[in-house]
Parts: structure tokens; sequence; C-alpha cells
């Protein structure tokens, strides 16, 4: 079977997302923008134009694909980035810990705040960031890290949004992304 796509425009790039069966009768448009620096500045300009009122300290993401868009938002809007961790490493310290499940991975898995990061929330009016917000596992994983280490969510921003859109009312996105389902082309 050939593979199917959907076509993305952030800004003045467009791609085609590739579509993989992330459970039986579910497929999804795939974004990675690892190594695509023309989309992940692209997506880095609109985001920064949009959160202009919004008042936040720092960024909070989860490792991994949207870690090339924290750092370019972080330059364009001169605050602190913090990057949570997958698995936990020694050097990390007296870290927190928050359990989640990615729709791509179908798994728990889990998300570190490095001891070091901890003090960069505390007080502090935090940014969620990612690259594309789903069932919103990840999100509540990131959210409950904050407040753990003393942080204030005050937005959250990702480049799409994917699946129901009531779900996600009131988060700073560029696209949204249908889930395809063998019953229809699109939901």
């Amino acid at each position: 079977m050939a593979r199917e796509f959907y076509p993305l425009t952030i800004g003045d790039q467009q791609r085609d997302l590739p579509l993989f069966r992330v459970a039986p009768g579910l497929r999804i448009a795939v974004l990675n923008i690892l190594g695509d620096p023309a989309l992940t500045e692209a997506a880095a300009d609109m985001l920064a134009e949009r959160l202009q009122a919004v008042e936040f300290d720092v960024l909070v993401t989860a490792e991994a694909k949207s870690i090339p868009l924290i750092h370019a938002l972080a330059l364009r809007c001169g605050k602190d980035s913090v990057v949570l961790r997958k698995h936990y490493k020694p050097y990390m310290g007296d870290a927190l810990e928050a359990t989640t499940v990615s729709i791509t991975s179908g798994r728990e898995q889990q998300l570190f705040l490095d001891e070091k990061d901890r003090a960069l929330l505390h007080g502090r009016r935090v940014l969620l960031l990612d690259d594309v917000i789903s069932t919103g596992s990840t999100l509540d994983g990131m959210r409950q890290l904050a407040e753990q280490a003393g942080g204030a969510v005050a937005a959250i921003a990702a480049i799409c949004t994917e699946g129901d859109r009531d779900r996600h009312r009131g988060v700073i996105a560029l696209a949204h992304l249908p889930l395809f389902t063998d019953r229809s082309s699109r939901t």
C-alpha cells in the first residue's frame, strides 16, 4: 500500500506529513521538525508573534522532537527554557517525575525535571510548549512537573493540535491535524 500524506503549511513552509498507524484503525499525520530548520524557524517566528500578549517567564517542553522549537522560541522571546527528560540520569540529582502515555508510542513513559531546573520554575509563570498536542497526556505530565516545582502555567502553545478540537481550547497553535480512521478519512 502506498504511503498517504496530509499537507501542512506553517508560514511560507509547506510539508506533506506521512500518515502512520499508531493503533488498530487509527493513523496520524506525523510532524517531525528534527532536521528541518526552515520549518522550525517559521514555527518559532509565528509562535513568538502570537505570544507577544502572553506574560510568561520560562518555556518548558518534553524531549525530543520539540527541542529545536523551544530553543528557537526562547531566543526570540528572550526567556529561559527547560527540557523535561524521558530517562533519569544520575547527574539530574533530586529530579521530579511524572508518568504520561504518548499517542505515538502507545505506552507509559516518564518525564523528569532535572534538579538544576527546578529553581527556574519556582514562583515563575510557565509556558508549556510541544510540537503536537494530541491526547494531552504529555501536556498533563509537563503541567504536573511545573506545578510540583512551584511554577504556575500561564499558557500552552504548540505547532499543531491534533484530534478533538474542543479538547484543545485555549491552546495557542498554528494548525490543527485531524485523526485518520479506517471508517473515515478524517475525524
